[in-house]
C-alpha cells in the first residue's frame, strides 16, 4: 500500500503541552481495574505503541476519594507518560447505584453531582492526569440531558434548549478551577442523538468552550465520509477528536488531511494491536493484526471478562 500517513504524526500544542501525533486511544472499558498491575500495563502497553494521548476508562465519579486516590492511580498515569503519550480519564456520571434519568434526579442530587465531578478533577489533577473528559455521549445521563426526547424536566434543568445545556456547563464550570493551569479539559458528545442535531450540539460545543472546555470528543462519525459530523466543531478553536472505523489507515489520513478533524481516535484497533500508530508511521501496514469487528471484544465486555481480541497470536491470547 502507498499512502501518506505523515498528516496522522503532526505533533499537536495544547495547554504547553505537546501531542507527539493526531492518534488518540479513546476511553474502552476493559475489565482490568484502574489501580492493578494489569492495568497500568495495559494501558503503558497502548502509549508504548504510539498513541499521543491515552484516554482510560470511563470511570464512575462517586469512586474518587473512596476507593480511587491520587496515591493509587499514579502509577497508572507514570505507565502512560513513560511510553510517550499524555494521559487523560473520562469521568462517568453517577448519582445513585441505578442508572437514574434526568427527571428522577432532585436539585440536591444534581449538585451532588456536580461536587462529585469537582472532586474527582482535582484528584485527577493530582495523580499526574493531563486531561479530563466528562462523558456527556452515547445517551447516559449528560446527553439525556441535553436531549429534548429525554429530558422532560420542567424547571432549570429542562425545555429549551439553553436549560438543557445547563448541567455540562455546570460540570464544566466547577471542574475547570481544579485543573490547574497545564490540565486540559475534554467534553464527549454524539453531534446528532434524540431529538437534537448538529445546530444544537455546535451550539452546546460552542457553550462548554466559553466555560472551559478545550477539546471536543466527538463520537460518532459516519461511515461513509470519515470524520464528517465533526466537519462543523472543527472552526471553534479547539482540538477536535472524530472517531468511528478509523483504525482503517486511509480512513484516518482522510479525517486529518480533509481538516475534518484535528485528531483521530483509534478504539479496537489499539486493542487488537497496540503498535498501530508505529506500524503506520512506518508503512507496515502489512503487519497491522486488524480489527475484523468480530465483536469478541465486546462480549468479554459484557460477561465481565478481561478484554481481549480474537486476533492476537495464541502465545498473546
Amino acid at each position: 500500500m502507498s499512502l501518506d500517513t505523515s498528516p496522522l504524526f503532526r505533533p499537536l500544542r495544547i495547554k504547553g503541552k505537546t501531542l507527539r501525533n493526531r492518534i488518540v486511544m479513546p476511553p474502552m472499558a476493559v475489565c482490568r481495574g484502574l489501580n492493578t498491575p494489569e492495568a497500568v500495563e495495559w494501558y503503558g502497553r497502548r502509549a508504548r505503541g504510539g498513541a499521543a494521548l491515552v484516554v482510560v476508562e470511563a470511570t464512575s465519579i462517586a469512586r474518587f476519594g473512596f476507593d480511587l486516590t491520587a496515591a493509587n492511580l499514579r502509577p497508572l498515569v507514570s505507565a502512560i507518560h513513560d511510553g510517550g503519550a499524555l494521559a487523560a480519564i473520562q469521568l462517568f456520571p453517577t448519582v445513585r447505584a441505578r442508572q437514574a434519568t434526568p427527571e428522577d434526579l432532585s436539585l440536591t442530587e444534581i449538585d451532588v453531582l456536580v461536587q462529585r465531578y469537582r472532586m474527582a478533577a482535582g484528584i485527577c489533577a493530582a495523580a499526574g492526569f493531563d486531561a479530563i473528559e466528562p462523558h456527556g455521549a452515547h445517551g447516559y445521563l449528560l446527553n439525556q440531558f441535553f436531549s429534548p426526547d429525554t429530558n422532560r424536566r420542567t424547571d432549570a434543568y429542562g425545555g429549551t434548549t439553553d436549560r438543557r445545556m445547563r448541567l455540562a456547563t455546570e460540570i464544566i464550570e466547577a471542574i475547570r478551577p481544579s485543573c490547574g493551569a497545564s490540565m486540559f479539559v475534554m467534553y464527549r458528545h454524539t453531534p446528532v442523538g434524540r431529538g437534537y442535531g448538529i445546530e444544537e450540539s455546535v451550539a452546546l460545543a460552542s457553550r462548554l468552550i466559553n466555560a472551559g472546555v478545550e477539546m471536543l470528543d466527538l463520537s460518532p462519525s459516519s461511515r461513509n465520509a470519515p470524520g464528517d459530523l465533526a466537519v462543523p466543531f472543527s472552526a471553534l478553536g479547539v482540538p477536535v477528536v472524530a472517531v468511528n472505523e478509523l483504525d482503517v489507515p486511509e480512513r484516518a489520513v482522510e479525517a486529518i488531511t480533509l481538516g475534518r478533524a484535528h485528531l483521530v481516535a483509534v478504539g479496537r484497533g489499539l486493542i487488537a494491536d497496540p503498535d498501530w500508530p508505529i506500524k503506520v508511521q512506518e508503512g507496515r501496514f502489512s503487519e497491522i493484526i486488524a480489527c475484523t469487528r468480530c465483536d469478541g471484544c465486546h462480549d468479554d465486555l459484557r460477561w465481565n471478562r478481561p478484554v481481549t481480541c480474537r486476533q492476537w497470536p495464541a502465545e498473546s491470547a
